[in-house]
């Protein structure tokens, strides 16, 4: 059985919430496999994860407003 100290435990959590600030300042918040898919569809528009207690809650994503534009740039004349 081992035991942490209290002092260890607590540079243990700060150690890991400043990796964090650093992730999301970066944009480093998704995995290489998900900006893949993101560029392959050329997505634009915005992505949204809650989170609690380190558990994912809801996700969920809002097309930008020029994206069908930008996939088909020759729209049918009306």
């Amino acid at each position: 059985m081992t035991s942490t100290k209290p002092g260890t435990e607590l540079f243990a959590d700060e150690h890991s919430f400043v990796e964090f600030r650093r992730k999301v300042r970066s944009g480093e918040m998704l995995s290489a496999a998900m900006e893949r898919l993101l560029r392959a569809l050329r997505f634009t528009g915005r992505l949204s994860v809650v989170v609690q207690n380190g558990k994912v809650l809801k996700s969920g994503y809002e097309e930008g407003y020029f994206t069908q534009r930008e996939r088909d740039p020759h729209p049918v004349a009306e």
